[in-house]
């Protein structure tokens, strides 16, 4: 398994921070360090924008800060795109669209445990994007094969490049908006999701997961063909834990589970401390334990980080980084009491 677990500590990308040096010293202290996504620092730099880059159709406008689509300029930019199918070094995120991630990638990230990237996901990907109709392209029957089929080419030129960094390399697809799909008004049932997303994983190259910070179907999530689920177990605790079948079944195929258990909001850090974090944490895996998951085998395949993004703080961001820091500690404090130091 080239996934480290043991409680190490990571984050999801999204920072509040406008100083790419202080956003990357904040992401390479944890141990497996990533390259944020600043889009207080730079419009390109916000996640659906960079998922965006050579999307056909496209209409960015930085000025306003918005993404649109339009079919009309999709069919127009569909044959140019597709001539750089292959070329899969075309599609990989350029310096206009991250500074962050190529200051990233001239860094010594070798004596790490493992280090990651991220792409937004193609069904939040697809929700979030309006045509000209200000329908979700998501519901584009043109549109949606070909949204997949780049996204996956996308994650698989990421993940080389990374990999060239540190074999333990892996990718998170961030699926914000994957928990819209089990309502009854999404338009875009769990049957046809199912679909799309087992040929979408099953183009991406391992090791590859799913990180959100809402709350979708966990059972849905957890029987998809990935290595690796990053939660917000913080608000979840109880919903998830109840899925103790399919925990089981993801951890039985060396599945590895990111614990966000540190909120990054002002207000809710404030409340929280080390003892009580390691407290709730403790008592969902005695929970699963006494349903038959091994308290050494979730310990064993587990990571620790903050709960979820946070782009709101009045103080932007330092209780960020105080989050990030605490994760540190609980980590430390866990992997001692467990004896995994």
């Amino acid at each position: 398994m080239s996934l480290p677990g043991k409680l190490l500590t990571t984050a999801m990308a999204v920072m509040p921070h406008t100083d790419v040096d202080q956003a990357l010293n904040a992401a390479l202290s944890l141990d497996i360090p990533f390259w944020p996504q600043l889009p207080n620092y730079n419009y390109y730099e916000d996640m659906y924008v960079q998922a965006a880059e050579h999307f056909p159709g496209i209409i960015l406008d930085m000025e306003n800060r918005t993404l649109r689509f339009s079919v009309d300029k999709f069919i127009d930019e569909f044959e140019d795109t597709m001539a750089h199918f292959n070329d899969p070094e075309f599609f990989d995120v350029s310096t206009t669209y991250s500074v962050v991630y190529h200051r990233f990638l001239e860094l010594d990230l070798s004596n790490r445990a493992a280090i990651r990237g991220q792409l937004e996901g193609p069904v939040s990907f697809g929700f979030n994007i309006l045509d000209q109709d200000d329908r979700p392209i998501l519901f584009d029957d043109t549109v949606r094969p070909f949204m997949f089929e780049l996204m996956a080419m996308r994650i698989n030129i990421q993940l080389k490049k990374l990999k060239q960094k540190n074999a333990n390399a892996f990718m998170f697809i961030d699926e914000p908006g994957m928990q819209f799909v089990f309502s009854a008004l999404s338009g875009y049932g769990e049957q046809k999701a199912k679909q799309d997303l087992d040929l979408f994983f099953s183009m991406i190259e391992s090791p590859k997961g799913i990180h959100l910070c809402g709350n979708p179907d966990w059972d849905f999530l957890l029987g998809l063909d990935i290595d690796i689920l990053s939660l917000d177990i913080y608000s979840n605790a109880n919903i998830f834990a109840a899925c103790t079948n399919s925990i089981k079944k993801f951890l039985d195929k060396d599945g590895i589970l990111v614990w966000g258990i540190v909120p990054t909001g002002f207000e809710t850090f404030e409340k929280e401390n080390l003892d009580l974090l390691a407290f709730k944490l403790k008592h969902i895996w005695k929970t699963l334990d006494r349903k038959g998951i091994p308290l050494d085998q979730i310990l064993e395949q587990s990571m620790i980080s903050p709960a979820t993004c946070c782009l709101v703080n009045q103080d932007r961001e330092k209780t960020v980084e105080k989050a990030f820091q605490l994760t540190n500690a609980l980590s430390e404090n866990l992997r001692e009491h467990s004896k995994l130091i």
